[in-house]
């Protein structure tokens, strides 16, 4: 099983510095791969009255493809990760563009994790539907699948219309792995229907059990090998140093093949504070 981290998104503001430094250390104490989520914009709850959302329109996010660029410039080996970017809140061609050149910065180093987002008031500044956000995220996901690995690509479908185009330079995975966000019945038929894996929004236990055979079941019907899907849990920090080592183990034996360390909301602080609790994390973990 594979461990890296999440990026403290909310917790290091917009220190470039911090980012680079982030990224290189956590490289240099093993960990595989590095993992970021987005909001593009937050919600004023002055404005917005009654909001109850987690994030608002203080709470920092760095955009996660042009970060990882980027960090594809100061590492060498780390897997870069959205976990997830909200893509039906995007245009396709251009995900799918900014994807590749991604790849290709890093040396095929990134994992497309996606997901449908709650926030609708994203979704109104980006000039996006809210409501059909499911239904297109299909569509595009084989969009991008074929704009990757096709120099030139017609495709007409419900959501979109390309004639002879494509993307150039390709990039260098072809086509890039695609994870998808799960948290109800219908994302768990979609990721194992499409997914090259998926990231659980849960605990091992008897619902992740229920969720992961429903994942395997929908890709035995789309003539899948379930086998090679992957699954990323989370272990955070924040429940203490001593109940890591077993998450981690609980996750293995749910049949993980990734999982990430979540530092954020234990109140570490800035840079120092996240890096020394990886530090602690990379100490205990088996040689």
């Amino acid at each position: 099983m594979r461990i890296g981290v999440t990026f403290p998104q909310t917790e290091l503001g917009g220190d470039a510095g911090a980012v680079r430094a982030y990224g290189q250390r956590v490289e240099e104490l093993g960990f595989s791969h590095i993992l970021a989520y987005d909001h593009v914009l937050g919600a004023d709850p002055e404005v917005h009255q009654g909001w109850a959302g987690p994030y608002d329109v203080r709470t920092t996010f760095h955009e996660p493809l042009v970060m990882f660029g980027y960090l594809a410039a100061v590492t060498t080996t780390v897997e870069l990760v959205t976990g997830v970017i909200i893509l039906p809140q995007r245009q396709t061609a251009l995900v799918a563009k900014q994807a590749a050149e991604v790849d290709l910065l890093s040396d095929g180093r990134l994992r497309l994790g996606i997901g449908l987002g709650w926030n609708a008031v994203e979704y109104e500044a980006l000039g996006e539907d809210f409501s059909t956000r499911g239904r297109r995220s299909e569509e595009q996901v084989d969009v991008m699948r074929r704009l990757w690995t096709e120099q030139s690509v017609t495709f007409a479908g419900r959501d979109h219309a390309i004639t002879g185009a494509g993307i150039a330079p390709l990039p260098l995975q072809r086509p890039i792995p695609v994870w998808f966000g799960a948290a109800s019945p219908r994302a768990y038929e979609r990721a194992g229907r499409l997914g090259d894996g998926w990231f659980p929004m849960m605990a091992p236990g008897h619902g992740l059990d229920e969720a992961r055979v429903a994942v395997e079941q929908a890709a035995v019907t789309a003539g899948r090998d379930p086998a090679a899907l992957g699954m990323e849990g989370r272990v955070d920090w924040s429940r203490g140093r001593d109940t890591v080592a077993d998450e981690i183990a609980a996750w293995q034996a749910a049949g993980a093949t990734h999982v990430s360390i979540n530092t954020m909301g234990a109140g570490l602080g800035g840079l120092d504070g996240h890096l020394t609790a990886l530090e602690a994390v990379a100490a205990d973990l088996p040689q």
